[in-house]
């Protein structure tokens, strides 16, 4: 079953054959009730959930992935990671083909209207996101990603600002932008309209992906959600070092070394 494949590749982390190969007619349906036999299997380890990824947000990179729409995952004590005064150090053991990709997180404080989504949100926050892949050449399709947890790996957590000292949160969000820098190359560049119009439209939208998913607990009170990669996601490797510039919200950059 693919549900025990997924959870002892995520025991013993390689690259393998995508699951959609591997199981004909594999659908995001499907996928996703793999991914909760795995959320399952790692709550019975002690593993604590904090919130949901949402990935494929970005449509700029839609036609590099083939991926068509954005998908969900779930983040863990396990994989988040406060950054200290915006930096952090991150092992990359464990994770398969990790690509970096700078996000805006939020931190609820009750549950989201898909109508009002801003009332939802006690801080915002810039992250890093590493995402993974288990399959070659990060060829995947949706019901790939779905089934592997939307190719969560890590999350670093930046500073938190409460969206109160923010009055005009929802016209900057769209307008932010960021630099991605590997030592002192710039690598990429993204805006916050990159991510479905808004982070906060993101938002929106994962609420109603969940409410059409009948197993999928809907969002609550004190969850972080990070709502998707505002450049390309890029390769990472252990020694080097990247970090992000903000402009258009009052957010800090972030500076991680991997190892």
């Amino acid at each position: 079953m693919l549900a025990d494949d997924l959870i002892e590749l995520h025991a013993h982390p390689r690259e393998v054959p995508s699951f959609s190969a591997r199981y004909p007619g594999l659908t995001a349906e499907a996928g996703y009730a793999a991914a909760l036999a795995l959320h399952r299997h790692r709550v019975g380890l002690g593993w604590k959930p904090l919130g949901r990824k949402i990935g494929f947000t970005n449509r700029t990179i839609w036609p590099r992935y083939g991926v068509y729409e954005p998908m969900w995952g779930m983040i863990y004590d396990r994989t988040v990671l406060s950054a200290s005064d915006d930096a952090a150090t991150l092992p990359l053991d464990g994770l398969v083909q990790p690509r970096i990709e700078p996000e805006i997180c939020f931190g609820l404080k009750a549950a989201p209207d898909p109508e009002r989504p801003l009332d939802a949100i006690e801080w915002v926050a810039h992250a890093i996101e590493i995402v993974q892949c288990h399959h070659p050449e990060w060829k995947v399709s949706l019901a790939d990603c779905a089934a592997d947890n939307g190719l969560h790996g890590r999350l670093i957590v930046g500073t938190r600002i409460p969206v109160a000292g923010i009055p005009d949160l929802a016209e900057r969000l769209p307008k932010c932008a960021v630099t991605l820098r590997r030592g002192e190359q710039l690598v990429d560049r993204g805006l916050g309209e990159n991510v479905l119009g808004s982070p906060l439209v993101a938002l929106s939208h994962l609420v109603g992906v969940l409410s059409r998913q009948p197993s999928a607990q809907p969002l609550a009170a004190g969850e972080i959600i990070t709502t998707g990669t505002l450049t390309d996601a890029h390769a990472i490797r252990p020694g080097e070092t990247w970090r992000t510039e903000l402009t258009g919200l009052p957010l800090r950059g972030l500076t991680v070394h991997f190892r």
